[in-house]
């Protein structure tokens, strides 16, 4: 029985970061919430809604931007202070506003994270873990990577205090004291922790974490190791999860879990099984939802989930009936509050518009006169940047806080820019002279009315390395733009894991020389994605990769004067030794190289590339006879005298039209990875064989697997 739920809008405040809204509790069971939100322009906002208006309880002055809003308390009482987290201080405020808490912390970074729990306050930085109690300092944690989210399992239930961070690379870290007890590694970057159906579940040590690539799962945090409980998938390809609340809103006496993306994308799971929670709902909003929380806000009796976005929209969804059927007749009749209130809005929104000619009247008056200032309207970009495992392509998310008039991409690398369903832009490429400029992408997106996101994808190539810029120019005046760059490195389709098979047949690159371990760390920052600037504790680190391309590995050891990296692939050691011999040349650091290359490594990159070259080449193959069969099909009026494999290909012609239009150029990238992994085979024997490319070429379009290592092996 899917849920019905009504949208409606409550007043927009400020930007808002992810963890910034919250509902306080209730007076009596069903009783209305005040809603209390944060924002980047640090103020905080707290209302309540009667007769379908929002009615303010208190509004704080202005300040630094407030990255979290906790609701905290005395353990096992209605957690109804309010505290922010702005800089490096955390405020707390009652639920009538007035301040009762200024603590400014020891910490050197501004507070991205914080939880709270009776008198504890754990607050985390970028790499760094602190826990107070009435705000003293009680333990220290520095971690390997950034530090997403924390959370603590609940005192009363665990009787200890367990914090539990989420970290960029793929692994939650549990704690004990100022000790790391285990790690938990998870599917993809967690981005939010949440405690499953708010209080841990029934022994208090259950949590539910999302992910920056959609991921969703459940961990029950024992004291001796982690025991996973459900996973799901990110099959509909949506964006990452900022957000999770737990809230009974389909009044089943069941708490759904409430899930918000930073795509727009509002969830609602349910237990219908005991297991694993099931879809029941979802809705989508123009930008992403930064916070999401279940109770009664608008009318005492109804319950409803309410979302906040980036740009500071506070958005609905009700369980109230918007309308009521009228007579015996099917027509449906407002009730006089729903009329009320759209007079209302109608009156506001008349008011506005005249506001707006008079201030754009004024700046016409005051631009013109001797004494102008021009000065540029500051506005807030939300980016994200993030390598794609499924069809190795890198996402650029860019959402601003106003309607986005234009962007512009430039590229001084060869990128492809790839097809994306969701994206309502037209697109237009402006030739470009790679030469003086080094310019090989100018394309321009032309955004539609009111458009305030925008998603683009493309593909790099392994090796070459630069920047990509995008020039964003939103619709406001004076016309104004702001530019964000992104690097493509090196090794740009390589993504951090866990894990790697050592039984592969692996080529080895090794370095030595005069360098610091923050001086190589730098390097590998350099060329491979996901790995933390900051350089790691202790003297030596490994970290794996993957190629989310072709499947090959790589494994990369290193320590003060000396690094080590080994993959079964020739090409990416190749792309390592040319960039790291180029950066320690920048710095004039004499480098010891030598490399052990293994001969059967090559025929085993060609066996993982040969059914992704064999699939791209039927593809294509059989795209070029839609054009011609269908025309056939118009000529002859029927198709049954075709081969059943040609009348399928007829069947299936838009799917494999816009599998081939998802994907340009994915067969010419296959062949250039073939043609560089000859080229760098005999390299490191000392022969050019450029000549012989094109034979190679010639031998690819035969797809012929022993023929294709035949020739390897032979050349």
């Amino acid at each position: 029985n899917r849920a019905r739920l009504t949208g409606v809008v409550f007043p927009q405040v400020g930007v808002t970061a992810q963890k910034t809204m919250r509902l306080l509790p209730a007076s009596g069971r069903k009783a209305r919430q005040k809603v209390v939100v944060g924002d980047q322009d640090g103020v905080v906002t707290c209302f309540g809604i009667k007769k379908g208006e929002a009615v303010p309880v208190f509004k704080t002055l202005p300040g630094q931007k407030i990255a979290r809003l906790e609701l905290g308390g005395a353990l096992n009482t209605p957690q109804e202070k309010i505290f922010v987290a702005t800089g490096s201080e955390v405020r707390g405020f009652t639920k009538r506003g007035k301040q009762f808490l200024s603590f400014e912390t020891n910490l050197t970074e501004s507070i991205k994270a914080m939880h709270i729990s009776g008198a504890d306050l754990f607050l985390c930085a970028s790499y760094i873990y602190n826990h107070y109690c009435d705000c003293k300092d009680q333990h220290y944690y520095l971690s390997g990577d950034k530090i997403n989210d924390v959370l603590c399992l609940p005192v009363d239930k665990v009787n200890c205090i367990t914090p539990v961070l989420a970290c960029q690379d793929r692994v939650l870290r549990v704690l004990q004291g100022s000790d790391l007890l285990y790690e938990v590694e998870v599917p993809g970057p967690p981005t939010v922790l949440a405690l499953n159906n708010g209080n841990g579940g029934d022994s208090g040590e259950e949590i539910v974490y999302g992910t920056s690539d959609g991921k969703l799962g459940l961990i029950q945090i024992s004291g001796s190791k982690p025991i996973p409980k459900w996973e799901i998938g990110n099959e509909k390809k949506r964006g990452g999860i900022l957000c999770i609340d737990s809230f009974d809103i389909l009044g089943d006496g069941v708490k759904e879990l409430l899930v918000g993306r930073d795509d727009g994308v509002l969830e609602i799971y349910n237990f219908e099984s005991a297991d694993d929670p099931a879809l029941q709902y979802d809705h989508a909003l123009s930008e992403s939802i930064a916070s999401i929380q279940g109770g009664c806000v608008g009318k005492d009796g109804y319950d409803e989930i309410l979302a906040s976005t980036y740009s500071g929209w506070l958005t609905g969804l009700t369980t109230e009936p918007v309308h009521r059927e009228g007579g015996s007749g099917e027509e449906l009749k407002l009730s006089q509050e729903m009329q009320s209130k759209i007079s209302s809005l109608r009156n506001e929104l008349e008011h506005l518009q005249i506001k707006v000619l008079q201030e754009r009247e004024k700046y016409q008056q005051s631009s013109q006169s001797s004494t102008a200032v021009s000065s540029v309207p500051a506005f807030s970009v939300n980016d994200k940047f993030t390598l794609n495992k499924d069809d190795a392509s890198y996402s650029l998310i860019l959402e601003v806080q106003t309607a986005i008039d234009n962007v512009l991409v430039q590229s001084d690398v060869p990128i492809d820019l790839l097809d994306v369903d969701k994206n309502s832009a037209v697109v237009s490429f402006s030739s470009c002279d790679s030469e003086p400029n080094s310019n090989f992408l100018l394309a321009t997106y032309r955004c539609q009315a009111n458009t305030t996101r925008l998603e683009l994808k493309v593909r790099s190539i392994e090796g070459q390395y630069g920047t990509l810029q995008a020039y964003v120019t939103p619709r406001i005046q004076p016309k104004t733009c702001q530019v964000h760059q992104y690097q493509i490195k090196p090794l740009s389709l390589h993504q951090r894991t866990h894990s790697i098979d050592h039984d592969r047949p692996m080529n080895t690159l090794t370095l030595k020389g005069q360098f610091s371990f923050a001086e190589i760390h730098s390097w590998v920052v350099f060329c491979l994605p996901e790995v933390p600037e900051k350089t790691p504790a202790g003297e030596t680190i490994t970290f794996y990769f993957q190629n989310t391309f072709l499947g090959t590995q790589l494994e990369s050891t290193y320590r003060k004067g000396e690094g080590c990296f080994k993959s079964d692939n020739i090409s990416t050691i190749s792309i390592l030794k040319d960039v790291l011999s180029k950066e320690a040349t920048k710095r004039k650091i004499n480098l010891n190289i030598s490399y052990d290359i293994n001969e059967e490594s090559v025929r085993h990159t060609l066996k993982l590339i040969h059914p992704k070259l064999e699939y791209q080449q039927l593809l294509a193959k059989k795209v070029h006879l839609i054009d011609a069969l269908r025309e056939l099909q118009v000529h002859e009026g029927n198709v049954d005298f075709l081969l059943p494999k040609y009348r399928s290909i007829l069947e299936e012609a838009d799917q494999l039209l816009e599998e081939y239009k998802r994907q340009p150029a994915h067969l010419e990238r296959l062949y250039g990875m073939i043609t560089d992994l000859f080229i760098d085979k005999f390299k490191f024997k000392g022969t050019n064989v450029k000549t012989k490319v094109p034979l190679l070429l010639e031998i690819l379009d035969g797809c012929d697997q022993d023929g294709l290592i035949a020739f390897f092996e032979a050349a």
